[in-house]
């Protein structure tokens, strides 16, 4: 596993190229990933055309969501605008999304053909200043999990890109190893009501059977964020996007918290465990192997 200090593994890339090429020669790098590294990409840039910069901008979210998403079925969700201001910023989102299809497809030659892409997003929202719940402050270390979307222990594979046009970085803190977190919180952990997943998913609070790996990762999720002496003294270290770099990161399992910074682009990419290049790195391994347990249903 990634110590701390070795988090961030910088790269040279140039290109969003699906093959390697001389702009584009970092290929074979599963295993940074799983073993908890932040790849980063400081010159892999997202161009966007003089029109697209029109878009640099709060106003163009309908300020009910941070986030600007593309929809499975092409249509967008969050933006303001024109009918061209919104045909137009799709197809921005979706470029972006092709390109960190690309992307992946080189770094993670294993993964070709088993990731599933999901939602692709701008963020034009400036983070300081969000008002927001303790369970929804991203400034606070934490490992993504949802309460209302259970994963079933699927990987999620993240690709964001800094747009910031005034020259700020984006700001995290990273955190440290999984493993080592998981011990300090393990003995915090509760095991779920019995029937409360069929509870939760009849009333409709989640959107599918919250299974006992989506249990602890929420838990986890929650202890976390509600630890204030451990947000201020955990091992941790502060990390700057400059803008135009790309990163790429397993966000269920790098333990991160967003300080500061406006216009991002970011793609999500699903992955069984099942299908990574060393399975027993997942969350869901490590959870398991910890408490001597299967934490998902039998197949």
């Amino acid at each position: 596993m990634a110590a701390l200090d070795d988090t961030i593994r910088n790269f040279p890339d140039t290109a969003w190229d699906a093959s390697p090429t001389e702009r584009a020669p970092t290929a074979g790098v599963e295993h940074l990933l799983e073993g908890g590294h932040v790849l980063c990409f400081p010159q892999l840039h997202f161009e966007l055309s003089a029109s697209e910069r029109r878009f640099l901008t709060p106003s163009i979210s309908d300020g009910k969501a941070k986030n600007i998403s593309l929809r499975d079925d092409g249509s967008i969700r969050g933006a303001s605008g024109s009918p061209q201001d919104q045909a137009e910023l799709r197809d921005m989102i979706q470029r972006f999304s092709h390109q960190a299809q690309s992307l992946v497809d080189r770094l993670f030659p294993h993964y070709r053909g088993k990731l599933r892409a999901a939602k692709a997003s701008y963020r034009p929202i400036q983070v300081e200043g969000r008002e927001t719940s303790w369970r929804k402050d991203d400034t606070r270390l934490h490992v993504d999990a949802f309460p209302s979307n259970p994963i079933h222990g699927v990987r999620l594979l993240r690709v964001f890109t800094n747009l910031n046009p005034e020259g700020r970085p984006r700001q995290w803190r990273v955190g440290e190893p999984f493993p080592e977190f998981l011990q300090r919180f393990a003995p915090r952990l509760t095991p779920p009501v019995p029937g409360s997943a069929a509870v939760l998913r009849a009333l409709k609070i989640t959107k599918s059977h919250r299974t006992d790996y989506d249990h602890y990762m929420l838990q986890l999720h929650d202890k976390m964020k509600a630890d204030l002496a451990y947000q201020k003294d955990a091992p941790q270290r502060s990390v700057d996007f400059a803008p135009g770099t790309t990163w790429v990161v397993f966000s269920d399992q790098v333990l991160h918290a967003v300080m500061g910074g406006q216009y991002m682009m970011e793609q999500t990419f699903y992955l069984e465990p099942r299908h990574q290049l060393y399975p027993h790195t997942a969350p869901l391994k490590v959870l398991e192997d910890l408490m001597g347990k299967a934490l998902l249903p039998a197949a």
